[in-house]
């Protein structure tokens, strides 16, 4: 039986990985994305984590790992779909038909985006709707594009956008952005983004590829590329009925990781926070673990 399964290999697992190795536990990480390092791998450009100043969000990720690796973790590609509380720990079933046995486990799968809910969406995603301006955004280089936020995923989105884009919307359903307000300066001062508020999107057209959104309040923009960025959803479903949440369906969790379920943890974009960062993420991961060794070592 391993001391510690650890659920996600993004920065808040990695780093989670990290602490648990140096104390000399017996570690596995599962990872749904064979080498994956969570979301941080979408962004191009990463400027707030301490001590690296405007490092690639890919690159930044792969030292997490290659610091996990080196000091001995081991990873395993699966995901898990289902977790049992026995005497001795917990057994976690992968969707591969594979059964982990852990003494203790780190939950952190982190979020996955939100969609707007509207028709022509689905119909159109990966035609013109995205949900990674890193990702797609050179697929529309010299195109119009519209951004769909108020946070700051959004607010960057449009600023990436607007170097490679002829004209860039950033539309909000509300006229004050969530977002940080030296970046909606810097919008402002941008002559090819549009700020588009109190707007929302009442449907997405085009025939073999995105051509146009329309507005609720019936104004049509001709765009070629949709980017949404409304926000995340917890990854917590397969959860729900052994951690308590609060109602957005975060865990409820403190800083040590700790939930309502004994020797279960977690870390990163899952529990309850105000700020959802790597940063925060690898904090995460550190104070989990030393909770995790703190629990194993009194079992």
């Amino acid at each position: 039986m391993l001391d510690l399964l650890i659920v996600g290999s993004g920065p808040a697992g990695l780093s989670a990985a990290v602490y648990a190795k140096r104390a000399n536990l017996n570690v596995l990480i599962l990872e749904r994305v064979y080498c994956g390092t969570g979301q941080i791998a979408e962004s191009s450009q990463v400027d707030n984590y301490l001590g690296f100043i405007g490092i690639n969000g890919y690159e930044l990720g792969e030292k997490f790992r290659l610091h996990a690796v080196n000091l001995g973790a081991e990873f395993k590609p699966g995901e898990a779909v289902s977790f049992e509380a026995v005497e001795k720990g917990w057994k976690v079933q992968c969707s591969n038909g594979d059964m982990i046995e852990a003494k203790a486990v780190i939950y952190a799968a982190g979020a996955v985006h939100r969609h707007l809910g509207v028709p022509g969406e689905e119909e159109f995603a990966g035609k013109g709707v995205s949900y990674c301006a890193t990702c797609d955004g050179a697929f529309f280089r010299n195109k119009n594009t519209a951004v769909i936020g108020g946070g700051n995923t959004a607010m960057d989105d449009a600023l990436y956008l607007s170097e490679i884009c002829s004209k860039v919307y950033l539309i909000h359903r509300r006229d004050m952005f969530r977002g940080s307000a030296k970046t909606l300066e810097k919008i402002r001062q941008k002559e090819n983004i549009e700020v588009v508020t109190p707007a929302q999107i009442a449907k997405i057209e085009g025939e073999d590829r995105v051509c146009s959104v329309e507005l609720d309040n019936g104004r049509v923009l001709q765009v070629d590329g949709v980017f949404v960025a409304v926000g995340m959803i917890p990854q917590t479903d397969k959860i729900k009925d052994i951690v308590n949440l609060d109602d957005m369906k975060y865990v409820i969790a403190d800083e040590t990781g700790k939930t309502s379920a004994q020797g279960f943890f977690v870390a990163g974009d899952v529990r309850t926070k105000p700020l959802r960062q790597v940063v925060t993420a690898v904090s995460d991961g550190a104070n989990a673990a030393a909770a995790a060794v703190e629990y194993l070592n009194h079992e």
